[in-house]
């Protein structure tokens, strides 16, 4: 029998695994700081009621668990409620999918546990199905497709000015690195996640990087993030090695904020949320500074997820700069022969397709057509019975490109 401090101790790192495989930081209180300067006016803080910890640990939530709160995370956790767009964009039906392919996808969302697909093809509706208790104006957790937002984000701050050239350095913007496996490493290294500093990311491992997050906010508080990764060590020269890392994205959102003097959240109320369009809102998770988690945790609608594929897919409509899209989605690393790679915080997929994914079963797949905004957007929400998912993965992208190739 597992005596009482024991146990503690076990629940307390099962807490800060979960809470960091999925980007987001245990709220064991309120936000022990918010940002300098307050948010808009029309940008929300949400603070939940105070809850056990044990309550938050995302990776050992039951699937119901899962199903309920993953579209009431504003309920949990404390974060920045953005108002949908003053003139919503409007998302008209066009000619169903044929009868074989609405079956195929029906069986899809029995067999994998989904709560929601959408399919556009020219910024039309060709499908759209929920389940799990989702109806069309609820919300769902985005974990790492957030990226990609934050990406987009990085590429509105060069747009603007506030950042120069990706090719700065990243220590210009986050002074606190100085000194530290960071120098020498620019802002789009951080992007293609290439710098060469060591981390690890390996969520069964108490002692690896993903795991000491959480030590690092309950020690630092707003320091957290500069801190841990200043402390890294380096393992390759810049721009020569791909290593998957949380904490990075969190480094660019950092990059953005400080360039920009706003939280991601308030900075992507005009930079995304209007322009795409979006209909639901968007609520965005802080972490101790008051900013918001580069790397994970906004929620939105299955529309909203959809509208931010279509916003891709036109190129940013001069929120970006010109080719910020195509660059951000075109392979910057290749993984190996096998036609995968990554962007700017975008997954590549083989025949020119790309797309955003987050752990549990969410992602936003585009395909490309012959003109500007044409081509094939499928969202996707779901709650896969773990958070890497085993086969739903593969099955989802294989039938994508059976609807893509029926709209084709």
């Amino acid at each position: 029998m597992m005596g009482a401090a024991k146990r503690f101790a076990g629940m307390v790192s099962g807490i800060a695994l979960a809470a960091l495989l999925t980007g987001c930081n245990v709220r064991y209180g309120s936000v022990t700081e918010l940002a300098s300067a307050p948010p808009a006016p029309s940008v929300q803080i949400t603070q939940p009621p105070q809850r056990d910890p044990s309550e938050l640990a995302v990776l050992f939530w039951n699937d119901a668990q899962r199903s309920q709160r993953f579209r009431a995370m504003e309920q949990w956790f404390a974060g920045h409620e953005v108002p949908a767009a003053k003139a919503a964009r409007a998302l008209p039906k066009g000619a169903p999918l044929s009868a074989e392919l609405q079956a195929e996808l029906k069986a899809l969302m029995a067999s994998t546990n989904t709560a929601g697909i959408m399919v556009l093809e020219d910024g039309k509706v060709r499908y759209e199905a929920y389940g799990l208790g989702l109806g069309a104006a609820d919300r769902w957790t985005s974990f790492s497709v957030a990226k990609s937002f934050t990406s987009t984000l990085l590429g509105a701050a060069l747009e603007d000015g506030f950042i120069a050239s990706l090719d700065d350095p990243v220590t210009k913007y986050i002074p606190g690195l100085a000194g530290s496996a960071y120098d020498g490493v620019s802002v789009r290294q951080l992007a293609t996640m290439t710098s060469g500093v060591k981390w690890n990311e390996d969520y069964t491992d108490p002692n690896s990087d993903v795991a000491q997050m959480n030590r690092f906010v309950v020690e630092y508080g707003p320091d957290a993030i500069v801190v841990q990764m200043k402390a890294l060590p380096r393992e390759a020269p810049p721009g020569e090695k791909w290593v998957y890392k949380t904490g990075e994205t969190n480094l660019i959102g950092v990059v953005v904020e400080n360039a920009v003097g706003k939280s991601l959240a308030e900075y992507s109320q005009a930079k995304i949320v209007e322009p795409a369009g979006f209909a639901g809102g968007l609520f965005w998770m802080v972490d101790p500074r008051g900013g918001n988690i580069g790397g994970c945790c906004l929620s939105i609608t299955l529309g909203d997820y959809a509208r931010m594929g279509q916003f891709a897919l036109e190129g940013g409509k001069g929120v970006v700069p010109e080719g910020w899209f195509a660059e951000a989605t075109d392979s910057q690393v290749d993984f190996g022969t096998s036609g995968f790679g990554y962007g700017y915080q975008w997954w590549t997929y083989p025949q020119g397709t790309f797309g955003a994914q987050g752990i549990f079963g969410q992602a936003i797949t585009l395909f490309p057509g012959k003109g500007p905004g044409q081509g094939v957007v499928v969202a996707y929400v779901g709650n896969w019975p773990t958070a890497s998912g085993g086969p739903e993965r593969g099955q989802f992208l294989d039938l994508s490109r059976k609807v893509a190739a029926e709209a084709d």
